[in-house]
């Protein structure tokens, strides 16, 4: 496998979650969620450089209360932008210049199997942009801001985007540097006409955004899957 540089975004403020400190503190399972999901990636063979994007605010408390922590799992902090694409494209100047993949991956989304990494990796090697994603499998409705549905949307061949994504280190940067915002690192790839591959996850790579969220990860993490 090529060598692969790993890039955590934890730069939001995490309003959503309801709690006076960023979400990405919360224990999960014991460990805070950034770490449950940092730990996906250290010590694989083919990952180089672990980047944690934090917000200037958060830098010195993880500095404090998880240096050696971060230190041991030879993770590095990187300070975020306003936007999530801003923090990215600040990780993307820290490059690792071994790295040959870039794999962004959310860092409160902790309930990735090892198998859906390796899947997501060898893809992305292979054509050189994939990430992971799960299908809709519920009825899909449009809703107006009255909070009347507009329309029953065909849920065929429509897939939920997640994380980890994994490009070409190339093609990312020359993404990034084009400028503007996206949601999804997927969708900045393709703006410059490149196809991306999906590889099939499932509902269990959850992304956490509220505090039910967090007791449905708790579930996933305590279980044996």
């Amino acid at each position: 496998m090529p060598n692969v540089s790993v890039i955590l975004p934890a730069a939001g403020s995490g309003k959503r979650f309801g709690a006076d400190a960023n979400k990405i503190f919360q224990p999960l399972a014991g460990r805070a969620i950034f770490l449950r999901s940092m730990d996906l990636f250290a010590g694989r063979d083919d990952v180089c450089q672990i980047l944690l994007v934090a917000s200037a605010g958060d830098i010195a408390e993880l500095s404090e209360r998880f240096g050696a922590e971060l230190a041991d799992l030879g993770a590095e902090l990187v300070e975020g932008g306003a936007q999530r694409s801003d923090s990215v494209r600040n990780a993307l100047a820290r490059l690792d210049d071994a790295a040959e993949l870039v794999c962004v991956h959310d860092a409160v989304r902790p309930c990735v199997l090892p198998g859906q990494v390796d899947a997501v990796f060898a893809a992305a090697a292979e054509t050189g942009a994939a990430i992971l994603a799960s299908p809709l499998h519920g009825t899909i409705k449009k809703v107006g801001e009255s909070g009347k549905i507009l329309q029953t949307v065909d849920r065929q061949g429509l897939w939920e985007a997640q994380t980890p994504q994994v490009f070409d280190k190339v093609l990312l940067i020359e993404a990034y540097s084009l400028g503007g915002q996206a949601t999804d690192d997927a969708e900045t790839v393709q703006r410059t006409g490149r196809e991306v591959t999906v590889v099939q996850s499932d509902s269990n790579n959850i992304k956490i955004t509220t505090q039910a969220d967090l007791a449905f990860a708790e579930a996933v993490i305590r279980s044996d899957r």
